[in-house]
């Protein structure tokens, strides 16, 4: 139908319609004028007026017919419940549109057959012509919108989505779900007060570093054959640097500050302490009882009796369950930190970053790629980037942990209870300018 809206008020123009969401169903409904006259009303003029400018306007529904929406709402008064079969139903429609009793009239000289053959043609014609009205194409395009754009969110939502590494727990009293995340925020925060100056060796007049290394790569192999805690080793290392950080130390006394370092850590660690005399005798008796005595006395007090520091063992346990790992990841990561226990340059990093920087180089180990989960970011607040310096040491840590005088950490994991690690390949591809 044309013409101007004062000689024809029905029809409706694209920018007099009006879309919002129904308030009580939420489907999308258009909204007409309330001025506006029913299409059904004005068919009923044309049909009984004026000639019908289509042959089968006489059979046509009007569009305020009443329709329900999907969830079978009653319609309002002066609405029009649009539904995304909305289109399929205007065609519908159209099918049944053409008049099942109209009498043609035939031309002399043929047949009936096939003058309704034409007629049809023209009919299926005359329908194929019609466009879509505009009101409908504009309906679905803004349905077809909301379609992707709840397709795109969904996919963000799956892309963001971390883990809960605690939704397992929940029933756990000793895994304290309730204030966890709390209780690493304040290791965070108070790890470098465990952390010491990484040139602290430059102010001991009689040792050095590489007889540092040679103490830990020793007490590493005690620690394996006394069977003690992962713990006690961590606080071990600690207490031994932050001792020699503010206390000259000759090297005759160098072992006897390791094996009274190991005393301490077992006192706080352990359930069931080695005694004085083992810890003599893992020392080929270099030392009296007396001494080892006195020693745990200097260093405690060296120390302002502050052993309850966070090591790196504390944030590989939390850090390792949001890597989801199992026991061969578990192994492979414990061995590459342990290597850098020995080496003195990684004093430079934080426990935290070394504890993550240890699981990362340990996934790269393993899968043969660069894995870091989002969820690992999250919970060890380091990207990738922030890792790849200390790991690129790990891997040459690890390239060399077969070789020279200190292998003590090689012999320990190349037997099955640590499930082989120190057998697998480096993960040489960190070390590459491409990476």
């Amino acid at each position: 139908m044309t013409g101007s809206n004062e000689n024809n008020p029905g029809v409706v123009r694209p920018a007099q319609f009006q879309e919002n969401y129904h308030a009580g169903g939420g489907k999308m409904v258009a909204t007409m004028g309330h001025n506006r006259r029913a299409l059904s009303a004005i068919n009923r003029n044309i049909i009984g007026g004026a000639a019908a400018p289509y042959p089968f306007a006489a059979n046509k529904r009007g569009l305020s017919e009443t329709v329900l929406s999907e969830n079978n709402h009653p319609p309002i008064p002066g609405h029009r419940p649009i539904t995304r079969n909305f289109a399929a139903q205007i065609a519908n429609k159209q099918q049944q549109l053409v008049p099942k009793e109209i009498k043609i009239p035939i031309q002399e000289g043929s047949s009936q057959s096939d003058d309704a053959t034409i007629i049809d043609a023209e009919e299926k014609k005359g329908f194929e012509e019609q466009p879509v009205p505009m009101f409908v194409q504009h309906t679905e395009a803004i349905l077809d919108d909301n379609d992707e754009m709840e397709e795109v969110e969904m996919e963000d939502v799956e892309e963001e989505e971390f883990i809960d590494i605690d939704s397992g727990d929940k029933n756990n009293s000793l895994a304290v779900t309730e204030y966890i995340d709390d209780l690493y925020t304040f290791y965070r925060k108070s790890e470098g007060s465990s952390c010491v100056s990484p040139n602290y060796m430059m102010r001991q007049s009689d040792i050095n570093e590489r007889m540092r290394g040679i103490l830990i790569d020793w007490l590493i192999e005690v620690h394996y054959k006394f069977e003690l805690m992962e713990e006690t080793l961590y606080l071990t290392v600690n207490i031994i640097d932050r001792f020699l950080e503010v206390q000259q130390v000759v090297r005759k006394k160098l072992q006897l500050v390791g094996v009274t370092a190991m005393l301490l850590a077992c006192k706080y660690e352990e359930v069931l302490v080695p005694v004085v005399e083992d810890l003599i005798i893992i020392s080929d008796k270099a030392y009296s009882r007396k001494e080892v005595l006195e020693m745990e006395k200097l260093m405690v007090n060296t120390l302002q009796f502050n052993i309850s520091v966070p090591t790196p063992y504390v944030f590989m346990r939390r850090f390792l369950k949001a890597a989801q790992s199992d026991e061969q990841l578990e192994h492979m990561s414990f061995f590459i930190i342990e290597l850098c226990l020995v080496e003195y340059e990684m004093l430079k990093f934080p426990p935290s970053l070394l504890a993550a920087a240890a699981i990362y180089t340990a996934q790269c180990t393993i899968s043969g790629s660069k894995q870091w989960s989002k969820t690992s970011e999250w919970h060890t607040c380091y990207s990738e980037e922030q890792l790849r310096e200390c790991s690129r040491l790990m891997v040459t840590f690890h390239q060399k942990s077969g070789t020279g005088k200190l292998t003590g950490v090689q012999r320990k994991y190349c037997t099955s209870r640590f499930g082989y690690a120190a057998r697998s390949e480096p993960a040489n591809f960190l070390l590459e300018g491409t990476y």
